[in-house]
């Protein structure tokens, strides 16, 4: 009875408190304010997001992933709808190309950026497939979600379609039907880069692709393992039509030449990376002048330092200067020993017209050595339809680089047509590696669907139906193209599937009426080394976003947000 009436004592007695800024406070508020809070919350910073169970975080994930598939299914294959995208900067973009929409996009979700990553690996290193990357991976996860709802675990998920992954890049292997001789024969190489270019501009690749194919082999390297696409440039002019356009060796920077001189015939060519300008002073400082005489004098010392140059690079065999910026002062002793003036404000342009040439870019106004100037045979100013460029053309045999100038109506048509030929000129470097295709046009998606479909049947276990559903989602190519092309998906499913039992393994859609047509004997190829890095990156990224249980997402930093890489900076090298 002592102890029971001690203890409600203790719980009656109120918790001590102390007096603080006038007012009273007990203990236990006061503690109550540095005690950290229960669990993963109170770890982390104010304003961090984290979702727990495996269930809610795999699915919401897999929402996130197939919203992104839905978003690009529509845009996949030669009859695939454009997209009008603005961007942060205001920039208007309408296209079908699954990278530059999403990479436009700017997804924010984690799940999803997972899968935009596998895209972009897969445009970095192959410059094609990234809609079969997120079609496929979108889809897996998809028909993830249902096998979760059987009771199967995230892991026997993960481990089934690894298995599938790598079971069906072995089916792709055989499925070659078609290889390019001889990588020089322009016949050959029109035939198999028209269809990567009909997916982003149907109707045009019996233009564009004989224009590809003489720009690739121009610049073919005795090794022809070290094409490189940097070495195939696209000239942009407004107005005309696409078959105006052509293909010269060398390079197209649109403006006019600043001086008189216009035209010069073996040119002997200074790139450089400096302004072609009086010289300024590193610091800042103070001239006292006390005459008309000394002014003079003081302005005369910087023509003559700066004629001294000029007089000197001129002297070296220069008649072409390449530089960022030309001075009044410095054009009028250009002007004077005769050589012509090219005002160049690109770096990646400057870098490409010492390719052209063989030049050495210079970060110095001094002379150049013999090793260091470029040679070219015509430097000319040309008029293209209504704008002025400066042409630097190699006529032998050769050249480093080649030029496609390209002619459209319209900005948002030149700027599509470009990215088909950059897809086209990464497909031909493709070709150099592995000369294999396969047949287009979802044939060869359809034949791997059927193999695997045999394969699961024969397997044991639960990976069986993890490998089923890859299966049945490898085929949401050949349905986008059906569907994106108006046909009744269904049937013409049913129809392929038939046929590729019956042993016609080369048939795909034809998007023209929905039709089941022969890829090979239609020469609608696809490269083979494209769809395996495809598959494989589809697969990667679908299991590492099905093994993720957990989302912790840190308060967002303010300040502004990082630049990303731009496609130009991972070639940001020397010329």
């Amino acid at each position: 009875r002592e102890k029971t009436n001690k203890k409600k004592s203790i719980e009656a007695d109120p918790p001590p408190r102390v007096r603080e800024s006038g007012k009273e406070t007990s203990w236990v508020a006061m503690m109550a304010g540095y005690a950290p809070g229960a669990g993963l919350a109170g770890m982390l910073k104010d304003g961090a997001k984290h979702i727990t169970a495996a269930d809610s975080a795999v699915l919401r994930n897999i929402d996130a992933c197939k919203q992104l598939g839905a978003l690009v299914a529509t845009s996949v294959g030669p009859a695939g709808r454009k997209k009008l995208v603005v961007n942060r900067l205001g920039r208007l973009l309408v296209t079908s190309d699954v990278a530059t929409i999403v990479r436009e996009l700017e997804v924010e979700h984690p799940a999803a950026k997972i899968v935009v990553m596998a895209s972009h690996a897969q445009e970095r290193d192959a410059g094609d497939g990234t809609g079969l990357v997120i079609g496929l991976a979108a889809q897996l996860l998809e028909l993830a979600e249902d096998l979760l709802r059987m009771g199967l675990h995230t892991a026997e998920i993960a481990d089934g379609y690894e298995r599938a992954g790598m079971e069906a890049q072995r089916i792709l292997h055989t499925l070659a039907v078609h290889k390019v001789a001889d990588v020089k024969d322009a016949q050959q190489v029109t035939e198999v880069l028209a269809a990567p270019i009909a997916s982003k501009q149907y109707g045009l690749e019996a233009v564009i692709a004989p224009l590809v194919t003489e720009a690739c082999i121009s610049v073919l390297p005795k090794n022809i393992n070290m094409f490189s696409v940097e070495n195939v440039r696209v000239a942009k002019i407004l107005g005309g039509s696409v078959s105006d356009s052509s293909v010269l060796r060398g390079t197209v920077l649109n403006g006019d030449a600043q001086g008189t001189i216009k035209h010069l015939t073996a040119a002997r060519i200074a790139v450089f990376t400096c302004d072609v300008d009086t010289a300024a002073s590193e610091t800042k400082g103070t001239v006292l002048l006390h005459s008309a005489k000394e002014f003079t004098n003081y302005t005369r010392s910087e023509e003559d330092a700066l004629e001294a140059r000029i007089q000197a690079i001129a002297e070296a065999g220069v008649n072409v200067l390449v530089s960022p910026k030309f001075g009044e002062m410095a054009m009028h002793f250009v002007e004077k020993y005769k050589i012509m003036a090219v005002k160049c404000t690109s770096k990646f342009d400057l870098r490409r017209v010492a390719r052209t040439s063989g030049a050495i870019a210079l970060a110095k106004l001094d002379p150049p050595t013999k090793d260091e100037i470029g040679v070219c045979d015509v430097v000319t100013v040309e008029e293209i339809g209504s704008t002025k460029c400066v042409v630097f053309r190699q006529e032998t045999e050769g050249s480093r680089v080649s030029t496609i100038v390209l002619r459209a109506s319209t900005d948002n048509l030149l700027e599509d047509l470009e990215r088909a030929i950059d897809d086209a000129v990464n497909v031909y470097r493709g070709l150099t590696r592995d000369p294999r295709f396969v047949a287009g046009a979802g044939a060869a998606e359809m034949e791997i669907s059927r193999q695997l479909q045999q394969f699961a049947e024969q397997s044991a276990g639960l990976d069986q139906y993890a490998i089923k559903k890859f299966a049945q989602a490898i085929e949401v190519i050949p349905r986008n193209i059906a569907e994106n092309a108006g046909g009744n998906t269904t049937d013409i499913i049913t129809n392929l599937l038939a046929l590729h039992t019956s042993g016609k393994t080369a048939m795909g859609v034809n998007v023209e009426d929905g039709t089941p047509v022969d890829a090979v004997e239609a020469k609608v190829f696809d490269l083979l080394t494209t769809k395996n890095d495809a598959i494989r990156l589809a697969t990667e990224a679908a299991c590492t976003v099905l093994k993720v249980d957990q989302i912790i997402m840190a308060k967002t930093a303010g300040g502004p947000k990082p630049r990303d890489m731009l496609p130009g900076d991972a070639n940001d090298e020397a010329p």
